[in-house]
Formats: structure tokens, C-alpha cells, sequence
């Protein structure tokens, strides 16, 4: 290197001033530190001597070279003592003014670092503090072969570059520090939202010290807790991917550490460093050099302990303290919780299972509690329940979907001598097939995963009560035959367990599906459908019960305009005629939303309809029918032939043969009948159609 005195001044003031701009659009873009110093060396290396250039950092009182070390450099850095106050960059930054050492032969301070210094050939430097307005950083170090090499001008610039790099360390840690406490309180977030959705503690616990160990940078967390029989502490949830084993789940703290008691015991924090951790017990085998305990208490009570551990030294500060304290107290609600549930779900009181499902039934059907309607079908329908319903037979409603086969299966149970007990519903179409074993006949603990405690099934629930299955084609052909053991034999297994639970359950069970044509294609089991099929009820469209629709309406009506606070009591006679004659795809469910709709959008005592929706369906059913060719006389008679034969089949109860049956009434003989049926596509089914 040559001296500072250039030549030309203004050239080189220049060239000095262009760096320093360049350094300045490179801290606006965002270069990181590592190569904010690469750059300060490429860009100094023309306008300021050095052979040698290092950074002091503060936080770990440690130089940090970040240009190549003076050639025959080996051993420990020459501007690191194990003082740090007795090196230029320690004394720069403890009194923060820049430093200058012409010539280091003449030196009378820093006796061992100009020593080594010396033995390298350098000769002369300087050192700066790094430090901006919120906080000292630590300091900046040029040397020189050269005696005399810094010039007051070359002191000034240094000063303004070691500004700029101090400003971009600065940010560069505030937006370090931002990152963790954002990462800190998405942690603390995430676990909050967790404790109170999820009662699986081992894999909560699992997740909580792998988020722990990411978020603060350490190199394992666990969470240790009593046993709930023994009381005695283990370690029941452990993130330490590079531990060497002698710290593993399941250990109790006198396997492994004392500490763990005693916080476990007192109910105060703990920071470890190295030597206590040696002194603590084989867990300094696993070579940790910081280690901190924080009790997991609540309501006064200490339920754990949670336990972060690192290979660096003197790796937590009273910040980290007080955070792990906030993610103790979170991790102590789900303790808290899931040692509650544990208890509510040990209880086996059937009893207390049924009232609580109850409750949620009532509360669910409030609003379906009566049945609307006198006309000849619903009549019939109600003729049968009457029937049917002080029996134990098993009842099969079928119909369109939206006609209220539920609110007949709760007539049959209110109106049997199992009233007194629970009456259990399930929509087999609900529930994915994976499940619905499950919420059958209930399983035990462990028998998948996911099955965290014992549950028992609807069927046992309903144990001398009623079970309504809805939409019974929906069950999976493979758990058909279980379905059919419990009708047959009234007992079955819960997943998991092999033994026998008996159930004195009545079976109701409903559908919208043609189960005779699904044995035909081989989707249900006929032994199933025809143990279903003791007692078939057919639940009539609206459409064929039109003069039920005026009452349905003023029920509706009535039902909704007390729950939305209006008064509403008069309904256009132009809006119920267009009601009654519509033809109602959807049945009464689509009439009670159609009502509701209505409803909400009235403003005074009138119901307010849109009509013209209820005129367009039959328009364009009009106008389909014109587009259609005339029926022939052979389709007429046909059509008519058709409807005779299902009216018959209908009165004699879908029975074809005997004295009572459809082809008696008919006046015909049974084989005839039934090829009559074949040929007009009539088969004995649930249809209706």
C-alpha cells in the first residue's frame, strides 16, 4: 500500500466521495451486513491504505475479519485479547471516539495486541466506533504495513463510512427483532387458537416445542408433566432433532435432571448455563450449554414444566424469560383442558351421555314438533302410524326428500312405549363413509387414530329407545351386514374393543332412494332391505296434497313472523293460490324457505310474494307439453291401466298375492299382475311412483 497523499487532491476526494455514495445505495437496497463489509472492502480498497480491516461486535465481544488476514497469519486474531478492554477495538467502543496509531513500535498502550500486531508487519492504525443515535454497535479497524499511514483526512472519511455501515447494522437488527417478535406473537397466536380447538395434548404439545425451538432459535424444547396415575413427572413431549438420545420422551426427571423438580416444586423459572447443567445430571451428556425452565401454572396451580435448551452460551435474557412465561400460560390451558376432558371423558354414565345428546336434539327441532295437514294422504299416513307405532316393528319411510319422513319416525316413537326414552337420529348421507361405523356402534380408545377417548355409538345410545337412520341407502355396502346383525341379533362390537354391547334399539329408517332397484344392481343387500321392509310408509308429495298447503303456509307464516318480531296476518288470496298450485319440487322444506323468505322481506301486516316466480314453472311446463306430440289412445290407456294398479298396491300395502292383496282387488290372477306390472314398469317399491 502506498501513503494516503495523492498526487492530484481533488481526484481522489472525489473517488473517496463516490464510494461512500455507492456504500450509501447499497444500504438502501438492502444489503445484508456480511456483504455490506465485502463491499466497504472493495470500495475503500482504492482510497484508504489497509491491509487489514476487522469488525468488533458487541453482542459477542468477538472480532469479526472481513478481509483477508496479513499473510502469515495464524493463532488467535491480533486485535482479540482476552479482555476486551485492553484491545484498540474494545477501547473505541467502550469510549466511543476514533482511535489513531501512527506508529505501532511507539505504542505504550495495548502492549499485547501491538505485539502481535508487530509480528505481522503492520504498523500503523485506526479504529472507529459503530454507533448510531438508539445504540452502540461496537467498532470498525484498519491496518497498515505502512508507519503514518492515516491522514486527519482519512480519519474523516473512515468516520462517515463507519456511519453508514453503523446505520445499516442498526436497521438491519431492528428488522431482525421485528421478525422475531412478529414470529413470537404468531406463535403465541397460533398456540391460543389451538388450546381451545384441539384435546389431542400429546401431538399439541409435540407441535407447541417444534414452533418453540423454531421461533427462538434453540436446539430443543419439551414439556414435562406429572403422570396422571402415578403423579410422578416425565417427559411427554420432546423437539430435539439433534440430540443424541440420552434426553427422549417418556424419561422421568431423576433419569435425566433435578432441575425439573425443583421448578416443578417451586413454581419459578430457572436459566441453566453449561457447568449447572453438568452438575444437574446426565443430561450434560447431551451437550447443551443453556438451558431454561418456566412452570406451567394455572389458576395458582403448577400442572408442568416447559424446558428450552441451546448449544450456545448464555443464550437467554429476561425477554425470553418473560415470552416463554406467555407461552407457559397457554400451554398450561391446554394441559388444564385436556386433564378436564380426561375426567368428563372417563365418566360412563349413560345416563348423563343421553341427556346431553337430548338437550342438543331439542334444541335442533323446535321447530318441527307438529305435523300440518288433513288431507286424505296424510290421513292415510297417520291411519298407519297409529298402527305401526305400539309395535316393535321396524318402519321404512320412504318418499321424495323434503316431505317430513323425519317428523313421522318422532310420531312413531312419541306414540310407542319407548316414549320415555331416547329418541337417537343419524343422516347416514352426513357422515363420511370412513365414520360412520364409528357413529354407529361407537369405538374405544385407540382403535384409529384421531380416537382420543371411548364414544359410544347411536345405537347404544338409543338402547331401549328409538334409532331413526336417515337416508339409509347412503350406508356402504360392506357395513350393510353389522347393520343387519344388530336388527337380527341386537348386539354388536364398538371399533376397537371385542366385546359384545346389547342394544334393545327400534329401528326407523327412511329414504328418497328405490332400495328394490338397488338390490337389483347389487349396491344393497337384499337380506337388509327385505328386514327393513317390515312395515313400509310412503310419504305423499306436496303436490299430491295440495289442499294441506293453505294450513302449512299460515304455520309458517305464524312460526316466522314470531321469531323475526313482525305481526303478518293476512296472506293475498292471488299469492296463495299461486302457492297451492305450484308444483313443489322441493316439497315442504322448499315451502317453509319459500315462507321464511317471504317473511323477512314483508315490511308491514301483509305477506309480500313474488308471484310471478310461482306462474313461470307451470308457463313453461305449458309450453313443453304443447312442444310434445298428442298422447295416443294405447299411451292413455296405459297411463290408466298404470295408475290403477299402483292405487291397488297401495291400499293392499304393496302386498301382491292373498285375499287382500292387489291382484284380489284387481280381479285378476297374481301370475298376470305382476307380468302386467313388468310390462308397464311397476316394480314393488318405495318410489311412489
Amino acid at each position: 500500500m502506498t501513503q494516503s497523499t495523492l498526487e492530484d487532491p481533488a481526484p481522489a476526494q472525489a473517488a473517496r466521495y463516490e464510494s461512500l455514495i455507492r456504500l450509501a445505495e447499497a444500504i438502501r437496497a438492502g444489503t445484508g451486513v456480511d456483504n455490506l463489509f465485502a463491499l466497504l472492502v472493495e470500495q475503500m480498497r482504492g482510497v484508504v491504505p489497509f491491509d487489514a480491516m476487522a469488525q468488533f461486535d458487541e453482542t459477542s465481544t468477538k472480532v469479526n475479519w472481513h478481509y483477508e488476514r496479513p499473510s502469515g497469519s495464524t493463532g488467535p486474531c491480533p486485535l482479540q485479547a482476552t479482555d476486551s478492554t485492553d484491545t484498540v477495538a474494545g477501547w473505541v467502543h467502550a469510549h466511543q471516539e476514533p482511535l489513531v496509531i501512527p506508529v505501532v513500535e511507539d505504542a505504550t498502550q495495548f502492549t499485547t495486541s501491538m505485539e502481535r500486531l508487530q509480528s505481522l508487519g503492520l504498523r500503523s492504525m485506526c479504529a472507529f466506533p459503530l454507533s448510531t443515535a438508539h445504540r452502540q454497535l461496537g467498532s470498525l479497524v484498519i491496518s497498515s504495513r505502512l508507519p503514518n499511514a492515516y491522514s486527519p483526512e482519512d480519519v474523516r472519511f473512515m468516520s462517515l463510512a463507519a456511519a453508514q455501515i453503523a446505520l445499516a447494522m442498526d436497521d438491519a437488527r431492528n428488522f431482525r427483532e421485528s421478525q422475531r417478535a412478529e414470529e413470537r406473537l404468531r406463535l403465541l397466536l397460533d398456540l391460543t387458537n389451538r388450546v381451545v380447538s384441539t384435546l389431542d395434548l400429546p401431538a399439541l404439545l409435540r407441535e407447541v416445542s417444534a414452533g418453540i425451538r423454531r421461533v427462538m432459535q434453540c436446539d430443543g424444547a419439551g414439556v414435562t408433566l406429572p403422570d396422571p396415575e402415578t403423579g410422578e413427572l416425565q417427559l411427554v413431549a420432546l423437539d430435539f432433532p439433534t440430540g443424541k438420545g440420552i434426553v427422549r420422551e417418556g424419561l422421568k426427571p431423576t433419569d435425566v435432571t433435578q432441575s425439573v423438580s425443583r421448578v416443578f416444586s417451586t413454581g419459578r423459572p430457572l436459566i441453566l448455563n453449561r457447568e449447572e447443567l453438568l452438575a444437574d445430571g446426565p443430561i450434560g451428556g447431551e451437550d447443551a450449554h443453556s438451558l431454561c425452565r418456566v412452570p406451567l401454572i394455572s389458576h395458582d396451580r403448577v400442572l408442568g414444566v416447559l424446558s428450552v435448551g441451546t448449544y450456545r452460551d448464555n443464550a437467554f435474557t429476561e425477554d425470553d424469560m418473560a415470552f416463554l412465561g406467555d407461552v407457559a400460560k397457554q400451554v398450561a390451558i391446554a394441559v388444564e383442558n385436556a386433564i378436564a376432558y380426561e375426567k368428563i371423558a372417563s365418566l360412563k354414565d349413560k345416563l348423563a351421555r343421553e341427556k346431553v345428546y337430548l338437550e342438543g336434539e331439542i334444541r335442533s327441532e323446535l321447530n318441527f314438533e307438529e305435523i300440518v295437514g288433513a288431507s286424505d294422504a296424510l290421513r292415510h299416513v297417520l291411519r298407519q302410524v297409529e298402527a305401526v307405532a305400539p309395535t316393535e316393528s321396524t318402519v321404512l319411510i320412504y318418499g321424495e326428500t323434503g316431505t317430513g319422513k323425519e317428523l313421522i319416525a318422532r310420531a312413531l316413537h312419541n306414540l310407542s312405549s319407548r316414549k320415555e326414552h331416547a329418541f337417537v337420529k343419524l343422516n347416514c348421507a352426513a357422515i363420511p363413509t370412513g365414520l360412520l361405523e364409528s357413529e354407529l356402534f361407537g369405538h374405544e380408545r385407540g382403535a384409529f387414530t384421531g380416537a382420543i377417548a371411548q364414544r359410544v355409538g347411536r345405537f347404544e345410545l338409543a338402547h331401549r329407545g328409538t334409532i331413526f337412520l336417515d337416508e339409509i341407502g347412503e350406508v356402504p355396502l360392506e357395513l350393510q351386514p353389522k347393520l343387519l346383525r344388530v336388527l337380527q341379533e341386537r348386539e354388536f362390537e364398538r371399533l376397537g374393543s371385542t366385546r359384545t354391547v346389547r342394544t334393545d334399539a327400534r329401528l326407523v329408517a327412511a329414504t328418497n332412494r328405490d332400495l328394490a332397484e338397488m338390490v337389483a344392481e347389487q349396491t344393497f343387500r337384499s337380506d337388509l332391505y327385505y328386514r327393513l321392509n317390515v312395515f313400509p310408509v310412503r310419504m305423499p308429495p306436496l303436490r299430491e296434497r295440495p289442499e294441506d298447503i293453505p294450513l302449512l303456509v299460515r304455520h309458517f307464516v305464524q312460526q316466522f313472523s314470531r321469531r323475526n318480531n313482525r305481526n303478518i296476518d293476512t296472506i293475498p288470496s292471488h299469492a296463495m293460490d299461486a302457492l297451492v298450485t305450484y308444483h313443489w319440487p322441493g316439497n315442504i322444506r322448499e315451502l317453509q324457505n319459500v315462507i321464511e323468505r317471504a317473511v323477512i322481506v314483508s315490511r308491514g301486516s301483509v305477506l309480500t310474494l313474488p308471484v310471478a316466480e310461482f306462474k313461470s314453472a307451470p308457463a313453461r311446463s305449458a309450453v313443453a307439453n304443447r312442444a310434445r306430440p298428442a298422447k295416443t289412445l294405447r299411451d292413455n290407456l296405459s297411463t290408466a291401466e298404470r295408475a290403477q294398479i299402483v292405487k291397488a298396491l297401495e291400499e293392499s300395502n304393496w302386498v301382491i298375492a292373498g285375499a287382500n292383496g292387489a291382484a284380489a282387488r284387481l280381479g285378476m290372477k297374481r301370475s298376470t299382475l305382476q307380468f302386467r306390472m313388468r310390462k308397464l314398469g311397476i316394480h314393488v317399491s318405495r318410489s311412489g311412483s
